[in-house]
C-alpha cells in the first residue's frame, strides 16, 4: 500500500463565544482505496502569521506521495526535517506534523481493521476524565457570566473546571468565591492556568492570594522556557506544577532541572501521536504524571487524543480535551461523546480513529485560507470575540 494523494481543507468553526478557530482537515489517500483523516487543529494562535495552504500542500505531497504509510518513524523524521521544533508553545510546524501523523495512524489502523488505540498497543481505559475551561477574566462583569457557565456545564455532567487566571486577580478571586459559595464540593477546580502570562514571582504571589480556595495544581506559572522559574514555583508553593511539552529539548530541560510535577502532553503541541507517546514514556521513566492538554480541537483531533490517552499508564490527572463542546459545529458525522464529565474513547467497534467526515458540514464551514483578517491579540489570548480593551 502506497500513499497516492493528499487533500488539505481549511474550515473556520465558531466557538460559542463567537471566536472563529481555523483548522486544516487532512485526507491521505492510498492506491488501495483507503483514506486516513487527521486534523491540524486551531491555527488561530499567536504568533501572528499564517500558512500558505497551496505551498503546504505541495511540500507535503513531495514528502508523502509514494510512501508506505506504515513507515511512521521514518516519515516523522522526514516531516521533522521540513517542519522542525522551534522550542515555542504554538509552533505551527508542530501543528502540521500532528495532522499528518494522526492521518497516518488512522490509515494504518483502518488497513489492519482495528482502532488506533489497539494499533498503539491497546487501550487500558475506555473513558478519560476531563475538565471544562473557564476563560480568562479581563473585567469584573465577566464573573457572573462564567459562574453561569459552571452552572450550565454542571447540569451536563462536567464537575471539574480549569480556570485561566492572571489578567484580573480581583475577578479571578470573585469567581472562585462565587463557585465555592454556590456549588461547594459539587464542583472541583482542577487548575489555575497562567498560560505563561506572568513571571514566576507574580504567579507565586497570585497562587498564595488564591490559595484560600480549593484547586489541585497550577499550570504554566512562568514565561515559556523559564525552567528555573517553574522550579521556583514548584519549590515555594504547596501545589504541583504542570507544564506543556512542545519540544523534546524543552522536556529534557524540565526533567534535568526537575521543574515540574506533571507533564501536559498534547499531540498538537509536540507534533503528533508518535511524539506524544515518546513524551509520555519519558515522563513515565522519570516518575512524572501526565495529563492530556488541548488547544480545543474538533472531533478528529479530540478522538486522536482519546485514543492516545486510553493507552497511557501514567495518565493520572484530569485532562483538558473538551473542544467539541466549545464549538457550535463540527466536520464529522458523529462527534466524540462526553458522559458524566468523561471523554469516551470513540470507535471501539470501528477501525482507525472512529471518525467519518461529513462533506456537507465541511462545505458549511469551509474558508479559503488561514489568513487572520481583523483578529486582535486580545481575541487570540482570550479566545473570545470581545472588542473591549
Amino acid at each position: 500500500m502506497k500513499l497516492s494523494d493528499l487533500r488539505l481543507t481549511v474550515v473556520g468553526v465558531p466557538r460559542s463565544t463567537g471566536f472563529v478557530s481555523k483548522h486544516v482537515i487532512v485526507e491521505l489517500m492510498t492506491d488501495e482505496g483507503l483514506t486516513g483523516i487527521g486534523e491540524m487543529s486551531d491555527f488561530s494562535h499567536l504568533p501572528y502569521y499564517s500558512i500558505d495552504l497551496k505551498d503546504l500542500t505541495t511540500v507535503l505531497k513531495g514528502i508523502l506521495i509514494g510512501q508506505n504509510p506504515f513507515q511512521l518513524s521514518r516519515m516523522n523524521m522526514e516531516l521533522k526535517s521540513h517542519f522542525p521544533e522551534a522550542n515555542f508553545y504554538y509552533e505551527k510546524g508542530n501543528f502540521i506534523r500532528n495532522g499528518i501523523d494522526a492521518a497516518l495512524h488512522d490509515l494504518c489502523a483502518k488497513a489492519l481493521n482495528m482502532p488506533v488505540s489497539e494499533f498503539m498497543g491497546g487501550a487500558i481505559q475506555q473513558k478519560i476524565k476531563v475538565c471544562f475551561p473557564i476563560f480568562r477574566h479581563r473585567f469584573m462583569e465577566e464573573v457572573e457570566e462564567n459562574i453561569a457557565v459552571v452552572r450550565q456545564r454542571l447540569e451536563q455532567g462536567f464537575d471539574v473546571f480549569r480556570l485561566y487566571v492572571g489578567k484580573n486577580l480581583d475577578a479571578d478571586e470573585a469567581f472562585l468565591d462565587g463557585v465555592q459559595r454556590e456549588f461547594g464540593s459539587r464542583v472541583k477546580i482542577k487548575s489555575l492556568d497562567f498560560s505563561h502570562l506572568l513571571d514566576w514571582k507574580a504567579s507565586l504571589k497570585a497562587i498564595r492570594r488564591l490559595s484560600a480556595y480549593d484547586f489541585e495544581m497550577v499550570e504554566s506559572p512562568a514565561p515559556q522556557n523559564d525552567f528555573e522559574g517553574l522550579r521556583q514555583v514548584r519549590m515555594k508553593s504547596d501545589y504541583p506544577v504542570s507544564e506543556h511539552v512542545w519540544s523534546f529539548r524543552q522536556q529534557h530541560e524540565m526533567l534535568r532541572q526537575d521543574s515540574v510535577d506533571i507533564f501536559n502532553i498534547s499531540p498538537i503541541f509536540i507534533g503528533g501521536l508518535t511524539s506524544a507517546r515518546k513524551a509520555a514514556a519519558a515522563a513515565e521513566v522519570a516518575g512524572k504524571g501526565c495529563l492530556l492538554g488541548t488547544t480545543q480541537e474538533l472531533s478528529i483531533g479530540t478522538a486522536a487524543m482519546a485514543h492516545l490517552g486510553s493507552t497511557l499508564v501514567n495518565l493520572n490527572y484530569t485532562s483538558d480535551p473538551t473542544g467539541p463542546e466549545l464549538y457550535v459545529g463540527d466536520v464529522v458525522k458523529e462527534a466524540v461523546r462526553y458522559e458524566d464529565g468523561y471523554l469516551l474513547v470513540p470507535g471501539a467497534d470501528k477501525p482507525g480513529l472512529g471518525m467519518e467526515l461529513d462533506l456537507e458540514k465541511i462545505e458549511q464551514y469551509r474558508v479559503p485560507d488561514l489568513s487572520w483578517g481583523a483578529v486582535s491579540v486580545h481575541q487570540l489570548q482570550d479566545r473570545t470575540s470581545q472588542t473591549k480593551q
